[in-house]
């Protein structure tokens, strides 16, 4: 059976550390290497592999280059999920936000070609979809970004393309859906909201809902995306590589419901506050997954109602 060595970017953040942990189990993978900077990654999502043998740590930085050629040095895959999240934060600095998605995704996919890398799969986003009225959200159906972090998000997927056009490497993209799950941090200005409401539940406080509660997102498991990723890596289908595709569940919930979700789950029996609503956020989100299901033949077997009790045991001897 072939082994694959595998790159890891922000492989000590939340989505990046759980996507670790399953490759380090798959009898396919010979060696993972995580690049990260640790700026918005742990180095506790990552503690409980140090002694793994199969597992290395290279702490820099993706923009810079000759951090990405070290880093893609002797990999045959690299799965791309180093990135600086948040809407509201894109906002706020957009220059930051563009070294870090375009530029260090630029470098990313150079340092892969210099060194032989077969495949880059990278984290796109649904906020690619922007002002796209339609739902459910198709992938070749994309409106007007409406933030500087969307912007990046769709520049990602445009280099991909090229990049597997001028020069053959290989790509997926795969747009997350509001990803949560255990070793997503509920601490900081940029958290996001399931983290947030899990953690005010915990300490019964009350949170507070942008807006009336009304807005929708498809609420995807953690295992989904790890799921999809893995699929991607190691597809061997013609017809599955190079595309571009919804990671999901296919659901949708509103921030009211949530929150009354996370009340069973955990127990709280408070009301949420409203605020005004967030700029640069769609009012609803809903993934069409079908794509993913035919050529990758991803389930995203996992619910809202099964994640959100698997993400309390976590939070619950973590907050």
């Amino acid at each position: 059976m072939q082994q694959f060595n595998i790159l890891v970017t922000g492989g000590a953040g939340f989505i990046g550390s759980n996507l670790v942990g399953a490759l380090l189990a798959d009898d396919r993978v010979q060696k993972v290497r995580v690049l990260d900077n640790l700026a918005t990654g742990f180095r506790k999502n990552l503690s409980e592999f140090e002694d793994h043998p199969k597992f290395e740590f290279l702490e820099g930085d993706i923009r810079n280059f000759e951090t990405c050629l070290k880093a893609c040095e002797g990999m045959d895959l690299v799965s791309h999920q180093a990135a600086l999240g948040s809407v509201p934060r894109s906002i706020k600095d957009p220059l930051t936000t563009h070294e870090v998605n375009i530029t260090g995704t630029l470098n990313i996919f150079q340092a892969a070609l210099q060194q032989g890398v077969k495949r880059v799969v990278f984290a796109a986003s649904s906020s690619t979809y922007g002002d796209s009225p339609g739902l459910p959200k198709v992938e070749d159906r994309i409106g007007k970004p409406l933030s500087p972090y969307a912007v990046t998000k769709y520049v990602n997927e445009l280099y991909a393309d090229v990049f597997a056009r001028t020069y053959g490497i290989e790509y997926i993209g795969l747009r997350y859906f509001n990803v949560f799950g255990p070793k997503q941090d509920p601490n900081g200005a940029y958290a996001a909201v399931i983290p947030l409401f899990f953690k005010a539940a915990l300490e019964n406080k009350a949170p507070t809902i942008n807006g009336d509660g009304t807005n929708s997102r498809d609420f995807t498991f953690v295992d989904n995306a790890v799921e999809a990723n893995i699929l991607s890596l190691f597809t061997d289908s013609k017809e599955a590589i190079n595309q571009i595709y919804n990671v999901a569940c296919g659901e949708r919930t509103s921030l009211n419901q949530l929150w009354d979700m996370i009340c069973e789950v955990t127990e709280c029996r408070l009301s949420a506050n409203h605020g005004p609503n967030r700029e640069g956020d769609i009012p609803h989100s809903l993934a069409d997954v079908g794509k993913a299901k035919k050529l990758l033949d991803y389930q995203g077997s996992i619910n809202i109602q099964n994640g959100l009790k698997k993400a309390f045991s976590f939070y619950k001897t973590s907050v």
